[in-house]
């Protein structure tokens, strides 16, 4: 099993949250499932990365030439797949996800969960999407997931894409259990 993680690159965060990124790389690759993530080699993005290569795993990084090109890569991580931009990196990140994991982060961060989000609704991505919501960070993300469905911009059965965890232990429980949201998503994604 693959797993696509996105995350922040940010070093100037709680090392709460950095701790959560090098407890579930360890934990990923203790459990034998690969990670697919963005390349970077700084905050949450580089803790991942190192964890997951000091405990044996396997790690993929996909990043954009230019990003490269800024020395803004891991220079630990062995398969590196290098894409023209941004759209690609995404393309590539979710061509090779079986299951995708968000981790606190900033816009770009945010931006690739709601595309992970659009692309089940459509049916065109199918596994699970899961939120590690440390300290509470996607609190007021998750509220304005909620003004979503009651203003009927989401249907209640949306909510079944993704899945809430609070802990990295509950993250490796989700990954564990089988995705069992609908079989056919287009038949709602009109509302």
């Amino acid at each position: 099993m693959t797993i696509c993680v996105f995350a922040s690159s940010s070093n100037r965060i709680d090392g709460e949250y950095a701790s959560a990124a090098s407890d579930l790389g360890k934990l990923l690759a203790r459990a034998k499932m690969d990670v697919v993530y963005g390349g970077g080699g700084i905050g949450l993005m580089g803790k991942l990365a190192d964890a997951v290569i000091e405990n044996g795993g396997k790690i993929t990084g996909v990043i954009p030439s230019f990003m490269i090109d800024e020395g803004w890569n891991h220079s630990d991580v062995e398969e590196m797949i290098v894409t023209s931009d941004m759209g690609d990196r995404k393309k590539k990140m979710f061509s090779l996800a079986d299951a995708v994991v968000a981790l606190p982060g900033g816009v770009g961060t945010l931006e690739e969960l709601t595309e992970a989000m659009t692309l089940k609704q459509l049916g065109i991505y199918k596994g699970p999407i899961i939120i590690l919501n440390t300290l509470g960070f996607y609190n007021s993300f998750i509220d304005f997931l909620e003004h979503m469905v009651s203003g009927n911009f989401l249907r209640y059965e949306h909510k079944g894409m993704w899945e809430i965890a609070t802990s990295v232990e509950g993250v490796m429980d989700l990954l564990g259990k089988k995705d069992s949201w609908l079989e056919d998503p287009r038949s709602i994604a009109r509302i």
